[in-house]
């Protein structure tokens, strides 16, 4: 009799939980600037895509400056202490 009582305790108390519902994301826009984010073992890379093609990869190395690399048209990339991107920035909170 315990076991049963106790048995429908726990049911009732799992029916009154509520539920977390899944929201269902946007489909990803090809058109939209993208960037993926890369961890390696001695530097985080950030691929800046717009439009799918790599634009621009910025290096944040654990030792040393940040620096960022730049395909060019003969399929190398060329460095520079200074993003050539321009990204938009929004100021989100200002008080």
């Amino acid at each position: 009799m315990k076991k049963s009582l106790l048995l429908a305790t726990l049911l009732l108390s799992f029916s009154t939980v509520p539920v977390a519902v899944a929201e269902v994301l946007p489909e990803f826009d090809e058109n939209e600037p993208a960037v993926t984010i890369r961890q390696g073992k001695k530097a985080t890379y950030y691929e800046y895509r717009i439009n799918g093609q790599l634009k621009e990869i910025k290096v944040e190395p654990v030792v040393g400056k940040t620096y960022y690399l730049v395909p060019t048209d003969e399929g190398e990339f060329q460095r520079f202490d200074n993003s050539s991107l321009m990204l938009p920035k929004w100021i989100l909170f200002s008080w």
